[in-house]
């Protein structure tokens, strides 16, 4: 157990790394970007974006996904590169197909994504849907094949190529959201060139392909869930730019980007996962894996969480134009929503391991349906902060429903009294710092700050850690 937590926590930082340090210099950089584009801009880049995300999932029919779970199926090196000669191949040829299509459409394309009739948001919208699409899926070889220090050597060459392009294009040159949308997806399409040209002389191009049809099996199934779950995070910043303003969904992408280190640390727990998920051969052992790894999960997302909700209006009023300090609103729902999502992930990961992946997709559609309802509930009375609070009501819902169809497939033993215990600290914490603290001033900050910090201890003294646990932490302090 010790060995695969810290696979788990190797891999997710290696993985994470360049995203961390992508997070970071955003923050950095957000004074500059937040004082040369409006909320209406922020709102218009943001929500493209989004959709340029959700379309990858389509178009790569879940031959990534599939490439990651079957990778451990195959035993044989030639095998395992026919698969992977099959996976990026066939992503390369349908993208550059849908891309060469679509580019007569352009100014249309951007009306249905962001309400503007911009050829070239929509010209760049398709580059960021051809590029985006094909990195995840060589990322993914990445991943598969554990080769931690390639992956972060290309992640890191496209995060610093983008920070370098975005900040020319839109800070130096005002390219406003045209600039920043730019800024990210020629330096993806740069880097990919780059990874396709090393893989192509490691796998070789002209080898066998793996059969299509087992790999679209397995990863066809995926799509729609995968699909409806991100649909979550792009269906609020569409309806706030259509039925609140451009601007609202801007203050709303705001909220999202200043929840980084929540995204960040789901987004690693959701690459380095599965590998580890998979890989361990044991039913036994890998059911109390799951339920630990669960607990801890809520743990430690939960403080983070707790932390970016507390500390939002001095966090806002840091890192953001004055025009921008209304997304504190939305901040801690936000932040909630993506530690949410992580649960999800783990949950999907119980049905991939039994090779079923249909179960996924009522789950995903319920939430989907669920944000639907409570963003038309809430948005009118709370802005942006209804449009968060739906996002939590939305996974909340897919859990619900996803727990009740995979817990036949795999039985995992959640510690629900642990995962209890620590739910009822941490959210009561929250609403004594909401409610009680000050909201603003030095003595608001100091003791919201003390407040985070009491949480672990009372933890402690509730009798919430295991034997070995209590000596596993003496140790590392030690």
């Amino acid at each position: 157990m010790p060995s695969a937590l810290s696979r788990l926590i190797r891999g997710g930082a290696a993985y994470q790394s360049p995203a961390l340090v992508s997070g970071l210099l955003a923050l950095v950089t957000l004074p500059l970007y937040t004082r040369n584009l409006s909320p209406a801009d922020l709102g218009v880049a943001e929500t493209v974006l989004t959709f340029i995300i959700l379309g990858s999932i389509v178009l790569r029919g879940g031959l990534a996904e599939a490439l990651v779970r079957l990778w451990f199926t195959e035993d044989d090196a030639e095998t395992r590169a026919r698969m992977a000669r099959t996976a990026l191949g066939t992503v390369a040829v349908v993208t550059t197909l849908v891309a060469l299509l679509a580019l007569p459409f352009a100014a249309p394309l951007a009306d249905v994504l962001c309400n503007r009739r911009d050829a070239g948001i929509g010209r760049l919208a398709i580059l960021g849907l051809w590029s985006f699409t094909n990195l995840e899926t060589a990322y993914a070889l990445l991943r598969v094949e554990e080769r931690r220090r390639a992956f972060l050597r290309v992640s890191m060459a496209n995060v610093l190529l983008t920070v370098g392009l975005t900040v020319t294009l839109v800070v130096v040159l005002d390219g406003g959201a045209d600039g920043y949308l730019a800024g990210n997806y020629v330096a993806s399409a740069v880097v990919l060139m780059g990874i396709w040209a090393t893989e192509a002389r490691r796998l070789g191009v002209r080898g066998g392909r793996y059969p299509l049809r087992p790999m679209l099996r397995y990863g066809l199934p995926i799509v729609p869930a995968e699909a409806a779950v991100f649909a979550l995070n792009v269906i609020d910043r569409a309806y706030l730019l259509r039925s609140e303003s451009a601007a609202a969904a801007g203050l709303f992408a705001l909220a999202v980007k200043l929840a980084t280190v929540v995204i960040v640390a789901v987004r690693a727990f959701g690459l380095a996962w599965p590998p580890l998920a998979y890989s361990i051969t044991d039913d036994d052992e890998a059911r109390r894996l799951y339920a630990t790894v669960t607990t801890w999960y809520v743990v430690l997302i939960g403080l983070v969480v707790l932390t970016l909700a507390l500390l939002s209006r001095w966090i806002v009023d840091l890192l953001a134009a004055p025009d921008f300090a209304a997304a504190h609103e939305a901040l801690g729902w936000v932040a909630l929503g993506w530690g949410l999502y992580g649960l999800a992930l783990l949950l999907v990961t119980v049905a991939g391991r039994a090779r079923i992946t249909t179960r996924s997709a009522p789950a995903a559609f319920g939430g989907l349906a669920a944000n639907v309802v409570a963003l038309l509930l809430l948005v009118p009375p709370l802005g942006i902060a209804g449009a968060g609070i739906a996002l939590c009501v939305a996974y909340v819902v897919t859990l619900a429903v996803l727990h009740l169809l995979t817990r036949g497939l795999f039985h995992v033993p959640f510690e629900w009294g642990r995962l209890g215990q620590a739910t009822f600290v941490l959210g009561v914490a929250a609403l004594v710092g909401e409610l009680l603290l000050p909201a603003d001033g030095i003595a608001g900050l100091a003791s919201r700050i003390a407040l985070v910090a009491l949480v672990p201890l009372v933890l402690a003294l509730t009798g919430f850690l295991r034997p070995d646990e209590r000596r596993t932490i003496a140790r590392s302090l030690r």
